[in-house]
């Protein structure tokens, strides 16, 4: 044997790194006990939960223009401006000064405020609505925002890579594997559906004493709203449809549990501007003991007296919460309200028996992939097939372990990838061991054909590679869930070839030099009949 080179000792610890850190993914199983970072299933490997969600964008502009009228009514109320009739209605914020002297106040407000709202003005009654190019705007941040939402109230849930996408103009794509019972099924449309959409509204006391009398369109006259008693139906409150704040103020919400007792609460903080909006209004409704409601999607959790101002931004939400519950409500609101309510338009279970069986099915496609390269690769080559094949299982082997310490997820497109990937791993070899043997026919030494025919190889090599890990590349960045698995394993397969395939066969050829006989060349490289070799 010749003496060791940095080709084999760095080929074989890449062989060692790819044995160790692949074994726990390997042998992974719901009993197994095996430590380490493990390669995660994706749905169609372990089952779980795929739904096509559609966006109602429309919702997001009503939620728009309530914003915009909280801030016109605490920016007045600030500017001890005196205003009347100030509600949304068909799709328009609209209010009414009682002071001509205030107009040219309030139209440099409301320019510097609102630069890309439509604003028109009929004496004393102004009318708000949102620009064509605002409107669009607020369309797509609300899809874009239910993604975003929608993956970090997942993620805060402790599950292991949901896959959340926007597919088409309004749809979003969600994938959570590893759900297997109705009961976690059911918990984790809730939280995704849930808007989480919280409010703090003022009760009109003026006419509190008719809202069971009262109906829906008689009470939007009144730029007001009736919302129900989140414990019991029956109880109706008359709230101002314009919020005093909405959830869009909150940093943060935690579960905590009553002094007097074991039932949950839900504690929430405001930011700075929430918590002096908070606390002015507290200020004034203190006095007349006003109270203000908690509304969270569109139901009354709660509605006290307001005894005294209330400053520091904390507030509590109280209700027949389970633990569970409230720990629920805290992550969707933790994570932000959907600007626009989702509605499930397609929902599939794959169950964990059917996963079962499409990685048996895909198992056996590798498996069988295997060993047909295996065969060829020593019938075509004899020796140098050996070593390609070397090579190919420890590119196997440093696949795995890569995605294993990455957590990449593997979905059967990925499964398919490997698939692909050991074609191509061995591909490498097949060049360079044509390379080779066109040497030897034209009667190079061995040495000579081995080093010259690495180097005739690399060039090809590295083309065909290079260009494969950009379309991989690019799949991945643009891809969606499994094509993101069948790009993952494709890059990353490449990227061990270029190591096995080229740095470790080269060094083992090195290595074993001193024992390759030039008169044995068909048990070395195949070579039926010898032509020159030296």
């Amino acid at each position: 044997m010749g003496k060791l080179n940095y080709r084999v000792v760095i080929f074989f610890f890449a062989f060692l790194f790819g044995i160790v850190f692949s074994i726990p993914s390997l042998v992974q199983s719901e009993d197994s006990n095996t430590t380490g970072k493990k390669i995660t299933l994706g749905l169609d490997l372990q089952g779980g939960l795929h739904m096509l969600l559609s966006v109602k964008t429309e919702v997001a502009l009503e939620s728009k223009l309530k914003s915009i009228g909280t801030t016109i009514k605490y920016n007045l109320e600030d500017k001890d401006i005196v205003f009347e009739d100030l509600k949304v209605t068909d799709n328009k914020v609209t209010f009414e000064l009682l002071d001509a002297e205030d107009v040219a106040k309030v139209d440099k407000l409301l320019k510097d405020d609102f630069k890309d709202v439509s604003i028109k003005k009929d004496n004393l009654v102004y009318e708000m609505t949102l620009s064509p190019e605002l409107a669009k705007i607020t369309k797509q941040h609300a899809i874009d925002q239910a993604v975003d939402t929608i993956r970090t109230r997942l993620n805060m849930f402790g599950l292991a890579e949901p896959t959340v996408a926007k597919q088409g103009k309004d749809k979003v794509l969600v994938e959570v594997p590893g759900i297997k019972t109705a009961e976690d099924e059911q918990r984790i449309r809730a939280l995704i559906a849930k808007a989480a959409h919280l409010q703090m509204m003022a009760v009109d006391e003026d006419r509190a004493n008719r809202v069971y009398s009262m109906t829906a369109a008689e009470a939007k006259q009144y730029g007001d709203v009736i919302l129900t008693d989140v414990a019991d139906n029956r109880t109706k409150y008359l709230l101002y449809s314009i919020p005093i704040l909405d959830g869009s103020m909150l940093t943060d919400a935690q579960v905590g549990y009553e002094k007097n007792g074991n039932r949950p609460l839900i504690n929430f903080s405001l930011d700075g501007q929430g918590s002096k909006i908070f606390a002015d209004f507290t200020e004034k409704a203190a006095p007349t003991k006003a109270r203000m409601a908690v509304v969270l999607d569109g139901q009354v959790y709660t509605a006290p007296h307001v005894q005294t101002r209330i400053g520091g931004g904390r507030v509590q939400i109280t209700g027949d919460f389970t633990p569970q519950e409230a720990h629920d409500v805290a992550i969707a609101l933790r994570s932000g309200a959907l600007l626009a309510p989702v509605q499930v338009e397609e929902k599939r279970s794959v169950g964990p028996s059917l996963g079962a069986d499409n990685i048996k099915a895909s198992s056996i496609a590798l498996v069988f992939g295997f060993v047909l390269v295996v065969i060829f690769m020593v019938l075509y080559y004899g020796m140098a097939g050996v070593i390609a094949n070397a090579a190919l299982i420890a590119n196997l082997f440093l696949l795995l372990a890569i995605m294993s310490l990455a957590g990449a997820t593997l979905t059967l497109p990925g499964m398919a990838g490997i698939v692909l990937t050991v074609g191509m791993a061995v591909d490498a070899n097949v060049i360079i061991n044509e390379r080779i043997r066109e040497l030897l026919h034209q009667g190079s030494s061995i040495t000579k054909a081995i080093e010259q025919g690495y180097n005739n190889a690399f060039t090809a090599i590295w083309d065909a590679n290079v260009t494969t890990l950009i379309a991989s590349v690019v799949l991945f960045a643009y891809g969606t869930g499994p094509i993101k698995g069948f790009a993952l394993t494709m890059s990353i397969g490449i990227l061990a070839s270029m190591l096995t395939a080229i740095l470790g066969t080269h060094g083992i050829y090195q290595w074993l030099l001193p024992k390759i006989d030039k008169n044995r060349l068909n048990f070395w490289f195949g070579i039926k009949q010898e032509k020159g070799a030296k």
